[in-house]
């Protein structure tokens, strides 16, 4: 009887640990959504700048993060090919951060081409999304932190 009561409390430390484990590995995986509705240059950089701290600083804590970058309206042009400041920017970061993923929104597309009379292209690291706003709803009703710049 005095076994059972020593095997209990060490089983128990023992379950607290392993189901501690991740946590303490720093296994934490962090998800944030960045929203961008200006077409300005200065704010588009803000937005790229706050991804890559963002992943520097989890990055240096051996933590995960995931970050989506939304752009709606006029944002939109940060990913129209050929005519956003950052495109190069996007595409260095593309390249150089798995994590890191960019979302067009859909309606805002389909507004620009009808006023444009022709399609309009996007960086091919942008995606298309039915909406902007919803994709940021969406995201936060799944738990992403949100910042906009």
């Amino acid at each position: 009887m005095k076994r059972f009561f020593l095997v209990v409390p060490v089983f128990l430390a023992l379950a607290a640990v392993f189901a501690a484990g991740p946590a303490l590995a720093g296994a934490k995986e962090h998800k944030v959504a960045i929203h961008v509705d200006e077409n300005d240059p200065a704010r588009m950089n803000m937005a790229l700048n706050n991804a890559m701290n963002i992943n520097k600083y989890y990055k240096a804590k051996g933590e995960k993060v995931e970050i989506e970058v939304v752009a709606y309206g006029p944002g939109l042009n940060m990913f129209v090919e050929g005519k956003s400041p950052v495109e190069q920017r996007i595409a260095t970061m593309g390249l150089e951060m798995s994590n890191l993923s960019f979302s067009a929104c859909g309606n805002a597309h389909r507004n620009m081409s009808a006023k444009a009379g022709k399609d309009i292209q996007l960086v091919s690291e942008a995606s298309l999304v039915p909406s902007g706003v919803v994709r940021l709803m969406e995201l936060q009703e799944q738990g992403w932190s949100y910042i906009r710049p």
